[in-house]
């Protein structure tokens, strides 16, 4: 990479648990801006600091998507005292104002992914469905997390996938009561309407492109009998269209740039980065601050109302161990005294996989060419004088959901085409002029977990995501590659088409395309799950729907931990969305809420298309 049909209707929620909610309007007027109670005057909100004993109401550890949500709503028009802890650093440059263009330039996000200065460098355990493959997770360790270090998609996933939440004990999460939170949250450059936000911090862009080969994909999906959506976070999921990108004005809009930056100026929040958390301070089953490590030092700082994790779903449940809170026996093996017993912590770890299929071109139109050095430096170029042209993007611009077989209700594949090649997460230079997809299942049924390695909190945790452990998860990849294969194959990429490069006209039959599954399917990227929000009769359950860790006092998670189950789609929209709501909860205020809003279904199960 430069890196890098007619339809019926089905009311959404309706029969998802219902709580309290606000009700909003069509088009999300009023969903920003909120202000919880009078608002204080710069000199009121310092007096009040000044008052106050040592410490903050809130502690909030992680400054990634989620943190940085919270940091900026819950000092937004209070005089609520907040502390945001982040292992890593700034995301500009060091002792200056001016942004990284490592993190900032869209399409130069591969040199983060391979950069441990700004990424926790995770791996898994060999995976014994895989070959015993050890496989790389790149996880954010800078202000914005990971959506300073992704690839900019922003997918909220399906109605479906919330009113299943709302199923599995996490009550109030049906897609009526988080559509809202979409809504306030964004702000799409096209405007707002039922699905859309249009006055939130996190500005949303639709892909700008002129670049022949996603018309091309467009084009030959629709061919193979697939519709065409114009919004795959809006009414219709299902289908192929343009990408909705966290891309403003040319440059990466993280949740740092989002509502992290704009809230710095408030007296009412502090920072601190390169503070390394080991271990939540207890007082019985009360959560009273924090423990950690900045310039070799060891410090603890006091939360007054509440410590909040966001620190992910690997690096929340691993402070939740290191601090007694977990599984006791497991525990009680690395000499950590056991302050809860909740065996859930870091069980129900889920992750999406993918593959890349890839087609040779027969033409010298892929990124291929951008690539080679004097045309690298020209890009950078334009970029840093104007933020536009190949920088200005990540270039996975089009892509879709597709159902694999018929029965299925909803999308459960999905698709990111890119007009270039990526081998081993970019971190080996493409060599050919190709095209690829990125596809993947969207909600697959294996199951792994996380555990510590020791009570040392530098020691990575041992991540078993144990990919691939069931026949439903290997059919669906493989039946992936033979629906990629399928749009490659029409019409439209006649002018263009190659040879395939991978998996190669060498692999044919179910067995060999199982084979190349194991040796080549990697992450997408989506660890969640890890502190799962419940009920208090569910043994793997973590949180309340409420984000409050069952059996402590004053202690909260809020991060893709605790999602129950994989959304189907990208992660970081949804993250985004768990922490706004989470934000409300926080300040006491009922839910808010979108009664009615419709969502496509197919006319049909029959058939998949």
């Amino acid at each position: 990479m430069l890196l890098a049909s007619r339809a019926v209707f089905l009311t959404a929620g309706a029969l998802a648990t219902r709580t309290a909610c606000r009700p909003t309007s069509p088009v999300g007027a009023g969903l920003s801006g909120r202000v919880l109670g009078a608002t204080l005057t710069l000199r009121q909100r310092r007096d009040l600091s000044a008052a106050a004993p040592a410490g903050y109401d809130y502690v909030i550890v992680g400054g990634g998507s989620a943190g940085c949500v919270l940091a900026n709503r819950l000092t937004e028009g209070t005089g609520a005292t907040v502390l945001l802890l982040e292992a890593g650093p700034k995301d500009t440059v060091l002792g200056s104002k001016r942004l990284l263009w490592k993190i900032h330039m869209p399409a130069a996000l591969i040199y983060n992914l391979c950069d441990d200065k700004y990424n926790w460098y995770y791996h898994t355990t060999p995976q014994r469905h895989m070959g015993d493959r050890v496989l790389y997770w790149p996880r954010g360790r800078v202000w914005g997390g990971s959506s300073s270090l992704n690839a900019m998609v922003y997918i909220r996933g399906h109605a479906e996938d919330y009113n299943r939440w709302a199923a599995q004990g996490a009550s109030g999460w049906d897609y009526e009561h988080c559509l809202p939170y979409f809504r306030k949250a964004q702000n799409h450059e096209l405007g707002a309407n039922p699905y859309r936000g249009g006055d939130g911090p996190l500005h949303v862009s639709r892909a700008k492109t002129q670049h022949i080969l996603h018309q091309t994909f467009l084009d030959a999906a629709q061919q193979a009998g697939y519709p065409f959506t114009e919004d795959m976070n809006g009414f219709q999921q299902e289908g192929v269209g343009w990408m909705d990108m966290t891309i403003h004005r040319g440059k990466r809009w993280s949740a740092a740039s989002a509502y992290l930056r704009p809230a710095l100026t408030r007296p009412n929040l502090s920072t601190e980065v390169q503070a390394f958390v080991t271990r939540i301070l207890f007082e019985g089953t009360k959560a009273v601050g924090i423990e950690y490590t900045q310039g070799g030092e060891k410090k603890k700082v006091y939360a007054h109302k509440e410590v909040i994790l966001s620190g992910g779903a690997i690096n929340s449940p691993q402070l939740l161990m290191l601090s007694g809170v977990g599984n006791a026996d497991d525990l009680k093996q690395h000499g950590i005294p056991v302050v809860s017993h909740l065996p859930g912590v870091g069980q129900n770890l889920q992750d999406h996989l993918e593959l890349y299929v890839q087609q040779g071109s027969t033409q010298p139109i892929t990124l291929y060419q951008s690539q080679q050095p004097l045309n690298m430096v020209k890009i950078g170029l334009e970029w840093f004088l104007k933020f536009t042209g190949e920088g200005a993007t990540a270039h996975l611009e089009t892509g879709g959901f597709i159902r694999s077989r018929p029965g299925v209700t909803h999308p459960d594949i999905q698709f990111h085409f890119l007009p270039s090649q990526v081998i081993d997460h970019g971190r080996v230079a493409p060599n050919a002029e190709a095209y690829q997809v990125h596809v993947g299942s969207m909600r697959p049924t294996s199951v792994g977990w996380m555990k510590l390695k020791s009570a040392d909190p530098k020691d990575h945790p041992i991540l078993e995501p144990n990919y691939l452990a069931t026949e439903i998860d290997v059919w669906e990849l493989r039946e992936s590659v033979k629906l990629t294969r399928e749009i490659f194959l029409q019409k439209a990429f006649d002018q263009f088409r190659g040879p395939e490069v991978t998996p190669g006209k060498s692999v044919q039959t179910d067995e060999e395309i199982d084979r190349f599954v194991k040796e080549k399917a990697d992450s997408a990227y989506h660890p969640s799950c890890t502190c799962k929000m419940g009920q208090s009769n569910d043994p793997l359950a973590v949180v309340d729907p409420e984000t409050r860790v069952f059996g402590l006092e004053n202690l909260r998670v809020v991060d893709a931990s605790i999602m129950p189950s994989l959304p189907s789609g990208n992660l970081n929209a949804p993250t985004i969305m768990i922490a706004e709501k989470a934000a409300d909860i926080i300040k006491g205020l009922p839910s808010l809420c979108a009664q009615g809003i419709p969502v496509y279904k197919p006319q049909s199960l029959d058939t998949q298309r």
